[in-house]
């Protein structure tokens, strides 16, 4: 199937999506909308088992076992900052997929309705630390049960209700079954009011950007957050979109808020009422794995706690930072306790 056949169809045209963004809001509000069951944030996509070396692959040598996966990095952000956060996928009927399953029920992330899939394995993430700066990444996910998500593995979650609902841009890069259930879910969160929250997160590894584009443009209008690099705002837009076109024509489609990420200069909003820049928390860098991720689920938190948008902002600057400033995707992740460690008086410093 073609990522045109893929797309989500939208009959309605803005409307529909003027209405989910208005729900959106509701929900944002706690209005009569809002869902009085389910979790706060479902997100979707695949994780994986990620094996890590402190050299070259090629030279051999000790490989480190870990969580990884863009969605369930979020997931596991948010619920260390006490909200309700749920995955959604699918994982190996086997050791490997036991892992994943407890990773996350050991972060406190919902799994109940993750199934178990006996017939396709884990998806792969091998990483090596090149250099000091350079860490290279080779995925190994082709046929796996991440990749063969469906539309049936989601409706029941989303049946149940959430207030926001998750998922990037790899989800529908892995298989047309996938594509369809990431089209499918977002158009019914929208309808049902739910907030839907879209990270462009393209991987060239995936797709080209042509198909992404084809792809990912009709989904970001059903989202009410979409968050982006730079150099991914024309994925959601015309190919030849600077920054204020692209935003510009996701505000009209009925996106309410645009994020996007500016690495060590810290990351800008674009709403309707103009453009906010937050600088980023100053650290050393240590590991750049994950901080997209961890920045999203500051924001989501921040939206979820009712903080206004400098705040929101903040929070998400201050989630990437932690992510930058030790190893792993999701590791170094603050508790709520903990989110003044490196942006108070305690930065720099010894806690004895």
């Amino acid at each position: 199937m073609s990522a045109q056949q893929a797309a989500p169809r939208d009959p309605s045209g803005d409307a529909v999506r003027r209405q989910a963004a208005q729900r959106s809001a509701d929900l944002s509000a706690g209005g009569p909308n809002t869902p009085t069951h389910g979790v706060d944030v479902v997100t979707v996509g695949e994780a994986l088992v990620s094996l890590r070396s402190s050299g070259p692959l090629a030279n051999g040598g000790p490989l480190t076992m870990h969580l990884a996966g863009a969605e369930s990095n979020v997931a596991i952000g948010l619920a260390r900052l006490g909200h309700r956060a749920a995955w959604v996928g699918r994982v190996s009927d086997d050791e490997l997929g036991e892992f994943v399953l407890r990773q996350l029920r050991a972060e406190g992330v919902e799994v109940a309705a993750v199934r178990r899939d006996a017939d396709r394995p884990a998806g792969l993430m091998f990483l090596e630390r090149r250099t000091a700066d350079v860490s290279r990444v080779r995925y190994h996910r082709a046929g796996s049960a991440g990749a063969a998500l469906d539309v049936e593995d989601l409706r029941a979650p989303l049946a149940a209700g959430a207030r926001m609902l998750h998922l990037t841009g790899i989800t529908p890069a892995l298989s047309d079954s996938a594509r369809e259930a990431a089209a499918w879910a977002v158009r019914t969160a929208a309808e049902a009011g739910i907030g839907v929250c879209l990270d462009v997160n393209y991987r060239a590894g995936l797709w080209s950007r042509e198909t992404a584009r084809a792809t990912l443009t009709p989904l970001a209008g059903y989202a009410s957050v979409v968050v982006a690099s730079a150099d991914e705002l024309d994925l959601v837009a015309s190919a030849s979109a600077d920054e204020p076109t692209a935003v510009a024509g996701l505000l009209r489609r009925g996106v309410r808020t645009v994020l996007v990420k500016l690495g060590a200069d810290g990351a800008r909003a674009h709403t309707v009422d103009g453009v906010t820049h937050v600088a980023a928390v100053p650290v050393t860098a240590v590991d750049t794995v994950g901080a997209g991720d961890a920045f999203t689920a500051g924001y989501l938190s921040g939206h979820l706690d009712g903080l206004d948008l400098v705040d929101r902002l903040r929070r998400a600057v201050t989630l990437g930072a932690f992510a930058v400033a030790g190893d792993g995707d999701w590791e170094g992740l603050p508790r709520r306790d903990e989110l003044t460690l490196i942006t108070g008086s305690a930065a720099g410093t010894t806690l004895r």
